[in-house]
């Protein structure tokens, strides 16, 4: 079904992979478009309630961007080049399904972008993250100024975006741009237990929350609320909780 992309789907959680590893699992045109398609899969089929995004290999998630499509670009190609990718990276963002960047190797450029768009993040020991596209006479351009900061402050985004420095597995963590980090050997089942760990709880309730803090407002988080008031699993879940057993929930 696709070309730089696989797709899989086992016990309602999703596994999309980029797999350009030759290359480093760049970021090409078609493999940002492919992406696009593969989340709107995942949006359109019920059963998935979590998506586990990785790149192939052991070397990288996603090093950046195809810089030889970019070397040639005009002022308007370059920013239309840009809004396709944020189209994509925002669809992942508010997909209204929890999304968790397994981060196995090299994050950089858009990849480190597409990592920032997911829910959260795993990291292995060797995964590496950066911003270098000032070295390049360029701007993160899928979203990356506006995220980097929100997740590790303005500081320590500027400093990434200034220097074009790359930062350690473990550095990523000090500053709040990754959630965990753990042994490469560890990675994949690490991401699959925190998967199934959601893929447990009331999946309209998990949707209400990633919307919840997507908006970031006060009144928003009323109204979800009091939607979540309203479902068969509120009731199931409470209904569960004072009879001592495990709730069955349904999404509904």
């Amino acid at each position: 079904m696709y070309s730089h992309l696989l797709y899989a789907v086992n016990d309602s959680i999703a596994t999309i992979t980029v797999n350009r590893p030759k290359v480093r699992n760049a970021l090409s045109i078609a493999t940002i478009e492919e992406l696009g398609a593969a989340f709107e899969q995942v949006k359109n089929d019920d059963a998935v309630r979590v998506v586990v995004l990785t790149g192939a290999g052991d070397k990288a998630f996603a090093a950046g961007a195809d810089i030889s499509e970019i070397a040639g670009l005009s002022e308007a190609e370059g920013a239309e080049f840009s809004r396709r990718g944020q189209r994509v990276f925002d669809a992942i963002e508010g997909l209204g399904r929890p999304t968790i960047a397994a981060v196995n190797g090299y994050a950089l450029g858009g990849g480190c972008e597409l990592a920032m768009a997911c829910s959260m993040r795993v990291a292995s020991e060797t995964a590496v993250f950066g911003q270098p596209e000032v070295k390049l006479g360029l701007i993160p351009g899928y979203g990356g100024t506006l995220r980097l900061p929100l997740l590790v402050g303005k500081s320590h985004a500027l400093h990434l975006l200034l220097t074009g420095d790359s930062v350690s597995a473990a550095e990523a963590l000090r500053i709040g741009l990754v959630d965990r980090v753990v042994p490469a050997d560890e990675l994949v089942q690490t991401v699959a237990e925190l998967a199934r760990k959601i893929v447990a709880n009331a999946p309209l309730a998990v949707r209400y929350c990633i919307e919840a803090v997507n908006r970031g407002e006060l009144p928003d988080e009323a109204m979800l609320f009091g939607k979540s008031c309203g479902t068969a699993d509120m009731k199931e879940g409470t209904k569960a909780f004072l009879e001592k057993r495990a709730p069955r929930f349904e999404g509904k």
